[in-house]
């Protein structure tokens, strides 16, 4: 309670040097607000470690007993895990790209271009932390531009750049205080992916000792395909002791635009169950390898006395299919894509505890920003989940709303979710008891005893839409924008066969 009452003081009379020289004598630590030159208040560390196309249904601890997760474990029984986070979608294929942007800056995805690239206008989180007087190290996938990671960090090693690649052939970057970044310094070193980013870390943590808080940004790419775990991991899961998803399916039911993409090309159509159990052993195998290299990483961080005063977080950037639905990839908006892991632990985070509040991944930047007593910049749209990490029964938000281009949007309550598509004209539905149909197996869209739901969800739907500065209009035979081609069409123009057999990927 005095340490609230102090905090208050402070702000009513931050222009007054005086009285808060003499207040900084008499607290022994407090969240940081920067007044003057410098913060004398300790604040905590913050160390976000981010894997890539991780679903949320992948962690041991959270329900699945087929993945050896023990250090995701670790971290859910020591912290508060949001198991209803979303990311809000994207406006391209590569959906990784916009989920790190909106993540990194705390704004919706309408707000940057179709590839979802950061601007030179646009605020970062570290950029943020840095100028409160963080340390900021960054490591890993940045999948952005040389300029956004320049501004973001005072300190960093084996940078990737760009978005995928083969794990054991990445291009990397030394930290260059320049900014430039040039493509011909970049190096590659024989080593796995998760490795060299894990040893870049705790090399940071074994040798950092400033006197200002860090903030450390690990961002795995890994288990991102190519899905090539090393043997030790790849050996721990045998496909006869790995379950097919209860919602497996040979095919989508139905055209939803973008079943020609890349991600979908990685197996043939119709998936079978027995291709579909050998890529899920393989994906299993990446996490537990991830999961391996972040055990290191917490391991590190103990040996360097930081780990009680220090925030960790761990999440994905999206999820993935792999089999459920019909579908590989991840340029949908089922559960299994767009829902991810999102774990906070740490000084003043509770232990133990699950969360079903909706919320999306790009929360963190203004929770982050709460959580060590920064403002956040005006132009956001993120929320802070302060009030639900104090308080896991509080919500921010009664519903989420998320969107794939422009031929597929979606809004989701506690217990209904919506989704609506339209390509090449043709316009399909989906409604979900969430609250029964977890797996989103069973449309209720033709049942006229859910007639009212669907109005009622419908006019959320074009709500969401509107409020997020979306152009869509659902009441237009056309939603007021392009019209997608068919997958059926877009293989006949490039001569391809309809019945795809993956030969010509």
């Amino acid at each position: 309670m005095e340490l609230k009452l102090t905090l208050i003081k402070v702000k009513k009379y931050k222009n007054n040097l005086v009285f808060f020289t003499l207040l900084s004598f008499m607290m022994i630590s407090c969240r940081s607000t920067k007044i003057g030159e410098e913060a004398k208040i300790k604040q905590p560390n913050i160390l976000l470690l981010l894997s890539d196309d991780q679903s949320f249904n992948t962690i041991n601890a959270l329900g699945n007993k087929e993945v050896s997760t023990p250090n995701m474990d670790r971290l859910v029984s020591e912290g508060t895990t949001f198991t209803h986070a979303h990311i809000m979608g994207g406006n391209t294929g590569a959906i990784c790209m916009p989920s790190r942007a909106m993540m990194m800056t705390g704004k919706n995805v309408q707000k940057f271009n179709n590839q979802g690239a950061l601007t030179s206008e646009d605020e970062t989180m570290p950029q943020l932390l840095r100028e409160a007087g963080y340390a900021t190290f960054g490591t890993g996938k940045w999948h952005n531009n040389s300029d956004s990671f320049a501004k973001s960090f005072t300190h960093g090693s084996n940078i990737f750049l760009g978005g995928m690649s083969n794990h054991l052939r990445v291009p990397l970057h030394d930290f260059d205080p320049s900014g430039e970044y040039l493509k011909r310094n970049r190096r590659f070193e024989d080593k796995f992916s998760s490795v060299l980013f894990r040893e870049a870390t705790v090399d940071f943590l074994e040798n950092y000792n400033g006197d200002k808080p860090f903030f450390a940004f690990v961002s795995f790419t890994s288990p991102h395909d190519p899905r090539m775990a090393p043997k030790e991991y790849e050996e721990m899961f045998n496909t006869e002791k790995i379950s097919i998803p209860e919602n497996f399916q040979p095919i989508h039911p139905f055209d939803n635009g973008e079943l020609i993409i890349r991600d979908e090309n990685l197996l043939p159509f119709p998936r079978t169950e027995e291709a579909v159990l050998g890529e899920l052993a393989s994906y299993y195998a990446m996490i537990s390898e991830v999961d391996d290299n972040i055990g290191k990483i917490l391991d590190a961080l103990e040996k360097s006395g930081k780990y009680d005063n220090t925030i960790i977080i761990f999440a994905s950037d999206n999820g993935l299919a792999v089999g459920q639905h019909g579908l590989i990839g991840k340029q949908n908006l089922y559960d299994h894509s767009i829902r991810v892991p999102l774990i906070f632990s740490g000084p003043g985070i509770k232990k133990g505890v699950l969360t079903e509040s909706l919320v999306y991944l790009h929360d963190l930047f203004p929770t982050i920003a709460d959580l060590v007593g920064i403002e956040t910049p005006k132009i956001i749209h993120a929320k802070s989940l302060k009030p639900i990490l104090d308080n896991p029964n509080e919500t921010v938000r009664e519903n989420v709303f998320y969107l794939y281009k422009n031929f597929q949007r979606g809004v989701r309550t506690k217990d209904w979710k919506l989704i609506k598509y339209l390509v090449e004209g043709w316009q399909t539905t989906q409604l979900f008891d969430i609250k029964n149909d977890p797996l989103e197996m069973n449309n209720l869209v033709y049942d006229p005893k859910y007639a009212d739901e669907l109005e009622k969800m419908t006019a959320l739907l074009q709500e969401c839409i509107n409020e997020s500065g979306d152009k869509v209009k659902l009441d237009q035979s056309d939603w007021g924008v392009n019209v997608i081609k068919s997958w059926a069409t877009k293989r006949k123009e490039k001569g391809l066969s309809l019945d795809y057999t993956g030969k010509d990927l």
